[in-house]
């Protein structure tokens, strides 16, 4: 594939057709290898992970040896499952044109994104093989499953190297309305907690002989649920605590459940640490009499990127690209990888193509919007590495 007018394009459609479910590359990674070291990238794979469930990482520099920053672009070629094939118009894991839109699974997240920053790093080297600092690729196939053998692994060998990572820009879809009208400056933290609530099992004809976990449970959790754990602040809103699983009971219509079983999660803001939300619940259990046992899972770290180089270059650039727009600096929605690069790196921006569809049947990605794309990814790097 030769650089120019339309290779994110044919290169975007190449990531759809391999069939890249989590943990699977199905070939991704080896089509942006060809690509980039045919502009002189030094490619290594830093794969990891069991053997019946290998993740494919890979780790591209381009250094011509001249002092300056390290700039890295982070994507993930693996995507979620593709739901009931019937409910497709089109087959998911073939690329496919209707009304300036290419169809299939990944094509908004992230695959059109990981090809223009693949087609704009090599374009960029090969125009400019002498500029300062290094340009970097982290592409993982481990980021819409556990991630524990994808991105946090490659930092964890970059780390161990003593390796110098100055900005990190991922590919997320954070796009809302059009390109370029919102870019992610940051992201709240996850900490989930599974709790499970101790009673006795008995007949409901007969509640003096039984302890049901799940009455004792409603007034802690009528607590919980109002609670305002914090108001955020300029860059985060304020922590949202949510049930997302609940399960108790034999099934039986006649029996009092012996325990139950609820999983919560909280998205939390720099205003709060894992560690005084924990006590908070923790408070509230024991305020109300509640018996039980509570595990808790870390899944990130808040982190925030405050205005320096790398936003000033990202800006400009989409002005450029996009039409004269300003981009919403936000730190809402879910997780992604940047909690992992934000441990080695000081500045992490998110940024991408329209987040309309990502995850649903049909997924899609505007044609139009991926050589803007790419161009922002470009000028970005020209602009950090001048």
């Amino acid at each position: 594939m030769n650089s120019g007018t339309g290779a994110t394009l044919r290169l975007a459609e190449a990531l759809i057709a391999c069939r890249s479910v989590t943990p699977a590359d199905g070939g991704c990674q080896a089509l942006l290898i060809q690509r980039l070291q045919g502009a002189g990238f030094d490619c290594e794979a830093l794969d990891a992970g069991p053997s019946d469930a290998r993740v494919a990482n890979l780790w591209a520099v381009h250094d011509a040896g001249i002092p300056g920053p390290t700039l890295v672009f982070a994507g993930h070629t693996d995507v979620v499952p593709t739901g009931p094939l019937d409910r497709w118009a089109s087959d998911p894991f073939v690329p496919t044109h209707r009304d300036g839109r290419l169809y299939g699974r990944g094509a908004a997240d992230m695959k059109a994104a990981v090809a223009a920053m693949a087609v704009a790093a090599s374009e960029y080297a090969i125009a400019c093989p002498r500029h300062r600092g290094r340009v970097a690729l982290l592409i993982t196939s481990d980021e819409e499953g556990p991630a524990l053998h994808g991105t946090r692994h490659v930092v964890d060998v970059l780390q161990a190297r003593g390796e110098r990572v100055d900005a990190c820009i991922v590919g997320e879809p954070t796009s809302v309305d059009r390109l370029g009208d919102m870019v992610k400056n940051g992201r709240r933290g996850t900490f989930s907690g599974r709790l499970r609530v101790v009673g006795v099992q008995g007949h409901i004809a007969y509640p003096q002989l039984a302890k049901n976990p799940l009455h004792v449970l409603a007034p802690a959790l009528a607590e919980l649920v109002d609670t305002r754990w914090d108001e955020g602040n300029a860059f985060f809103p304020p922590t949202s605590w949510q049930v997302s699983n609940l399960h108790a009971g034999t099934g039986a219509l006649n029996v009092i459940p012996g325990d139950l079983v609820l999983d919560f999660n909280f998205r939390f803001s720099t205003e709060s640490t894992p560690a005084s939300l924990r006590q908070r619940v923790e408070a509230v259990l024991q305020r109300h009499g509640v018996e039980h046992e509570l595990q808790w899972t870390l899944g990130g770290e808040p982190f925030l990127t405050p205005p320096g180089t790398l936003s000033e270059a990202l800006v400009a650039a989409i002005a450029a690209e996009c039409g004269g727009i300003s981009p919403e600096l936000s730190t809402t929605g879910g997780t992604s990888d940047g909690r992992f690069i934000a441990r080695l790196c000081p500045q992490v921006m998110e940024f991408g193509v329209v987040n309309e569809s990502i995850h649903k049947i049909d997924e899609w990605v505007d044609v139009a919007a991926l050589e803007p794309l790419k161009n922002v990814y470009r000028h970005t790097l020209e602009r950090f590495l001048a």
